[in-house]
């Protein structure tokens, strides 16, 4: 890559010099992405090219191990991988660059799609395993007044494929295997439902990466029709809500999904959850300096959880630099922490992966092409 022409969209990043990664940008958007392809349509590709159709199986199980290269597929005929991928490609996401956080070691990774979007992703180490923070959209059009990634609306919805892309690419990146996944990137997940869908079910799948369902967390400012849907059809899976403010006002002044979908009525469906769950949910809170991290405002939260089987993971708003808002301190933080479960009410500060990299909460954001 020629480091002269890159954008100040990426200053601070370590580029990947990757000619594989090159090629594949330039390849034809004509081709088939096998990744994400279920078995049915791998099947209906390779008949196509004259196969029997149980190649799909193979190639399928090639693709979850992370393979990128055609050539890398060791059981399978040299002619019948180059009729393959003279109509497809493996993945249509390429790394461009990767942040190194030289405090923790977090991983932040700007991630082209093939038509130009972009999207970030972040790999994290922690004591019980390696997660990814994969993003849902290119953007987001939820409009949170304390979140970059909302700040240049909604470019669009990811595929499933494209969300499953994002795992397979860190771990190979990475040559280490990730065991969480949360969906807490750039986009709302619940307004892309049906790709949010068939991605947790690839993942789960022991086809797929098999990734237990309680290994997976997915995160939403509040979408209620949504949090009852995935009641029903992924009870096994966590589930944290956008919290932020405890009264109808102040919430809707940073969040204006909550002028559709009322504070009141969010928490009447959080407690539909879990009773028909039995799961406990987690509440986000990002604590705002002089805003929500007043005496009256945790009492507020006290009296609006108290009684809910929840968690409450209080942060600390991390900086962005648009964004004229302030975060609290990590030891008011503490403090509120402290009053929150001597009320009976679960409560930790979130540990900071990644803020000097702009990997943390609030910070993913979207790069617009130069």
């Amino acid at each position: 890559m020629n480091m002269k022409n890159k954008s100040k969209r990426a200053e601070g990043y370590e580029f990947v010099e990757d000619k594989q990664c090159e090629r594949q940008l330039f390849e034809s958007q004509k081709k088939f992405v096998l990744t994400g392809m279920n078995i049915r349509e791998l099947e209906s590709l390779i008949e196509t090219l004259g196969e029997k159709k149980f190649r799909a199986k193979q190639v399928q199980q090639w693709i979850y191990k992370g393979v990128t290269e055609f050539s890398q597929m060791k059981n399978l005929p040299k002619t019948f991988l180059r009729k393959l991928e003279s109509k497809s490609k493996i993945s249509s996401c390429t790394i461009e660059a990767v942040r190194t956080s030289k405090n923790d070691g977090t991983k932040k990774f700007l991630i082209k799609l093939q038509d130009d979007n972009y999207i970030e992703s972040v790999f994290m180490k922690y004591r019980y395993g390696n997660t990814i923070c994969i993003s849902s959209q290119s953007g987001c059009r939820m409009g949170c007044r304390f979140c970059a990634s909302t700040m240049s609306g909604l470019m669009r919805n990811l595929s499933y494929g494209e969300m499953l892309e994002q795992v397979l690419t860190v771990e190979n990146y990475t040559g280490e295997k990730i065991n969480h996944i949360v969906v807490m990137g750039m986009g709302e997940p619940f307004d892309n439902y049906q790709n949010l869908a068939k991605f947790i079910e690839i993942v789960n799948s022991k086809e797929g990466l098999n990734i237990g369902m309680r290994n997976i967390t997915v995160s939403t400012c509040g979408i209620i029709p949504r949090i009852l849907n995935f009641a029903e059809d992924f009870p096994q899976v966590n589930l944290a809500i956008s919290l932020h403010a405890t009264g109808q006002n102040e919430r809707s002044a940073i969040m204006p999904v909550n002028d559709k979908y009322k504070i009141d009525e969010l928490i009447a469906a959080c407690k539909i959850y879990i009773k028909k769950t039995n799961r406990r949910i987690t509440f986000e809170y990002a604590l705002v300096k002089d805003q929500n991290d007043t005496k009256q405002s945790v009492e507020n939260l006290k009296k609006m959880l108290k009684g809910i089987l929840c968690h409450v993971n209080l942060i600390p708003l991390n900086y962005v630099g648009e964004i004229d808002m302030k975060g609290s301190t990590r030891k008011d933080a503490e403090r509120i922490c402290r009053e929150l479960n001597d009320s009976g009410i679960k409560a930790t500060v979130r540990r900071e992966l990644g803020a000097d990299i702009s990997g943390a909460c609030g910070q993913l954001k979207l790069a617009k092409k130069s």
